[in-house]
């Protein structure tokens, strides 16, 4: 209509052929945006990106992480974007023959070494701190529901320099981890971090932290033991003795 009434139509003979009323015309003519449309393109956005980073999460807990950003809306508002755009949790997609299909890897697998037969297999060795760190998350349960941690340890010495305790599996608990250790050894300048192809390993915002303190990321497989043994061995023992006290009271050892 703003075509036609620039070619000398008069608006009023645009409406009455087309059948429409002038007055939403002139309301879009001096606001093409409204602030609700707005409002909607900051929620979506700030869902997206939580879907991004926790491709797991359900609309629920992607409205906590909206909320968390500053987007206030209800999960039933949150249901609706989500739905409208096709953002579904992981878990709720039909699996393959073989089970949950894995996530593609960002990081190169920088711990594995090729033996003489051609068979592949790991080393987790370093000959100083802060040379390589190797990161998981196991899950725990209380009384109060499931625990989940993401530990750090340092290859060198095998001491855990970090960690993070949370009730949901979400990206920001290895952000935190990650963070901890930066801030307990220092000087982390090059350090490699190893991990699984989990998707709080994959996400934006690790890779962002990892970016930030100039570590070097690398992945092994999915679902493989021997990719991340020192750090499957450090759960087994965590789920015994007084460290399970320690988890299961949402506390852990000193670093």
């Amino acid at each position: 209509m703003s075509e036609l009434a620039a070619d000398g139509i008069p608006v009023v003979v645009s409406c009455r052929v087309l059948k429409l009323a002038r007055q939403p015309y002139y309301r879009w003519l001096r606001d093409p945006v409204t602030s609700r449309e707005l409002e909607e393109a900051y929620r979506a956005n700030a869902l997206f990106a939580a879907h991004r980073d926790d491709p797991e999460f359900g609309y629920r807990l992607l409205a906590d992480e909206a909320r968390e950003e500053g987007q206030a809306m209800s999960d039933r508002t949150a249901w609706r974007i989500a739905s409208s755009n096709g953002w579904w949790s992981v878990f709720g997609k039909k699996r393959s023959k073989n089970g949950k299909k894995p996530g593609p890897a960002v990081h190169d697998d920088l711990c594995v070494v090729i033996e003489e037969h051609g068979r592949e297999r790991h080393r987790f060795v370093a000959s100083r701190p802060n040379q390589l760190w190797l990161t998981d998350i196991t899950e725990h349960k209380t009384s109060e529901g499931r625990l989940y941690l993401c530990a750090v340890k340092d290859a060198f010495s095998g001491r855990i320099v970090g960690y993070s305790i949370d009730s949901r599996m979400k990206a920001s608990l290895a952000v935190r981890a990650v963070r901890n250790a930066v801030r307990m050894r220092g000087n982390v300048n090059g350090c490699i971090v190893h991990s699984d192809r989990g998707s709080q390993f994959r996400s934006r915002k690790l890779r962002r932290e990892l970016a930030v303190h100039n570590l070097v990321g690398s992945m092994g497989r999915v679902a493989s033991w021997g990719d991340n043994a020192a750090m499957e061995s450090f759960f087994s023992l965590l789920q015994k003795g007084p460290l399970k006290v320690w988890l299961t009271s949402g506390f852990m050892p000193p670093v």
